[in-house]
């Protein structure tokens, strides 16, 4: 118990003293190609955080609701509001930047829509 005590005294004291420092990628310019990854990228954000939200007992509802476990989100990505789907947009947007930005290239395979998983890193 006074190690997780100890751990909460250590967190705050670091977050009072924390800035976030993300990595500047505003000058990455992502094409055309990069907007339909962008897209989907962000769809599959919301099927992930949503996947693991319903198997920790969370469901659908009008509100968020932390006790009930019921959130409004829970539902397909396509009838999320444009102001939702921008959420996983500028997360995926921010990730894109930043692997261009730290020198990989990002290309489409020959294999199409469901190419088999490949690691070439």
């Amino acid at each position: 118990m006074a190690a997780a005590i100890s751990g909460t005294v250590e967190a705050a004291a670091a977050a009072a003293l924390y800035t976030p420092r993300p990595r500047d990628t505003k000058v990455v310019e992502l094409g055309p190609e990069m907007t339909a990854l962008l897209e989907e990228l962000a769809r599959n954000t919301h099927e992930v955080w949503a996947a693991q939200r319903i198997a920790e007992g969370w469901r659908y509802g009008p509100q968020r609701d932390d006790d009930r476990k019921e959130h409004p989100s829970l539902i397909p990505y396509d009838l999320l509001t444009e102001t939702e789907k921008d959420y996983d947009r500028r997360t995926s947007r921010e990730v894109l930047r930043l692997i261009v930005a730290l020198g990989y290239d990002i290309r489409k395979g020959d294999a199409g829509d469901e190419a088999p998983h490949r690691q070439d890193i």
